[in-house]
């Protein structure tokens, strides 16, 4: 007599074919064969129209819905030969990322091959938090210096450099004339000359795009720190783009390398890039501000308040003495492309009019590749001007404006549209010279 497993002792015999399976231990193991041979004949049948339709699709089209590989991902497939056996100056902040979100810091600080002996800040500093002078300080995850180019110097000095024999750059930009990321890494390219150290850009896009330039000539008597080179305040250019007609025409004779994205062209805004947009500085905090930024931040100098300390920087404004649906009508009147401007109320928190309450608009993109943000801003400007002559400060808007023709235009009435024609032949000139320096297809 066969004795029942205690699984059986709990089944009925009646699942048990008689003169076929001996017990319910059988039964079990043959039954899950059975099945486990259906479903496979059953997936394999079922699968046979779909794999029939993969066969009549056309092949997917390359690189498409590819990311975009920054500088420092290009870097990490070529094992980072461009940088074997040098001690390494990193200027960064919390933009130099990897597609892996990894801080350029770390992934040299763990590349094999190299060193990673110093590390340069710009202004916001390191994790750009910083809205002033940014001080000194040491990186807690490697224990690296980190050293202030927005503090009581905005160039390395020779100590910062002794023991370094490559300066690499990592930011991301702005695509503005008076972003200083420009200047510092300008600057950096200018000591790195002098000490004989060999300067690498690891390229990032222009999240503006690479081909709508725009706005007024910095004229030569204004260079500064918030104008390094004579170009237009939108220049549709990289940083390593930049840096190439830089090294060039100012002739820096920097031992120059840009190390090129893959995947981007020209053509495209930051958000077609599939990155992950980290906000440059404590108020650029969206792709909407960025686009706004350039035809927006030239009106603070003038008594407007751009937004800083309230929740949506760069896309909105006003002053205390602005009456909001009155200027919201009138900007509206103009049909400025691609923006519209609705009556808005808001107390800074800090800047300009801290605490106080202001009157002006909020501005709502509607089509972002018709809006010229450096057209905008004139309309603004011109607005302002004929309903608050005493209040607003036109004359004022050359610290960023940097056009000296330009400021005169407006303060003469012209209209924006007459003055934004004149700037064409300095800005067919301009793109003709920008040409010698492109790394990227328009398509």
């Amino acid at each position: 007599m066969i004795n029942a497993s205690p699984i059986d002792a709990c089944i009925s015999s009646l699942y048990i074919a008689h003169g076929f399976i001996r017990d319910n231990s059988h039964a079990l193991r043959s039954f899950i064969a059975f099945l486990s041979m259906f479903l496979a004949m059953t997936i394999s049948i079922a699968a046979i129209p779909h794999a029939r339709s993969l066969l009549r699709r056309p092949p997917a089209r390359k690189n498409a819905g590819a990311r975009v590989k920054t500088g420092i991902d290009v870097l990490e497939d070529e094992k980072f030969a461009p940088l074997r056996g040098k001690h390494i100056g990193l200027i960064t902040n919390q933009t130099g990322v990897d597609a892996s979100g990894r801080r350029t810091i770390d992934v040299l600080a763990h590349a094999r091959g190299l060193r990673l002996v110093a590390i340069f800040s710009p202004e916001h500093g390191l994790v750009g938090r910083e809205d002033s002078r940014v001080a000194s300080t040491t990186d807690s995850a490697t224990d690296l210096p980190v050293f202030s180019l927005y503090g009581e110097t905005k160039r390395p000095t020779h100590d910062m450099l002794k023991g370094i024999d490559a300066l690499v750059f990592d930011i991301q930009g702005a695509g503005v004339r008076f972003y200083t990321f420009i200047t510092t890494m300008a600057y950096a390219m200018e000591e790195s000359a002098k000490e004989h150290i060999s300067f690498y850009v690891l390229d990032r896009p222009d999240p503006l795009d690479g081909e709508t330039i725009e706005g007024p000539m910095l004229d030569r008597d204004r260079l500064s720190f918030v104008g390094y080179f004579p170009m237009p305040v939108r220049y549709a250019m990289t940083m390593g783009e930049l840096a190439q007609m830089f090294n060039a025409e100012n002739k820096i004779d920097a031992d120059l390398h840009v190390i090129a994205m893959k995947g981007w062209r020209r053509s495209e805004r930051f958000e077609a890039t599939g990155l992950t947009w980290i906000p440059p500085s404590p108020n650029l905090r969206t792709l909407n501000a960025t686009l706004l930024y350039p035809g927006i931040e030239i009106l603070q100098a003038g008594g407007i308040s751009v937004g800083r300390g309230a929740p949506t920087p760069f896309e909105i404004v006003g002053a205390p003495w602005i009456e909001a649906d009155k200027l919201a009508d009138n900007l509206n009147r103009r049909n400025v492309a691609g923006v519209r401007f609705a009556p808005a109320h808001f107390t800074p928190a800090s800047g300009i009019y801290q605490g106080q309450s202001c009157g002006g608009v909020a501005l709502t993109i509607t089509d972002p590749a018709a809006l010229r943000s450096m057209t905008m801003g004139l309309e603004i400007a011109s607005t302002l001007t004929k309903m608050y002559p005493e209040e607003f400060q036109l004359e004022k808007m050359i610290e960023l404006l940097g056009s000296a023709s330009t400021l005169a235009r407006l303060q003469k009435g012209d209209s924006p549209a007459d003055v934004v024609a004149g700037w064409a032949a300095d800005l067919a000139a301009f793109r003709k010279m920008r040409d010698k320096y492109l790394l990227y297809p328009a398509k």
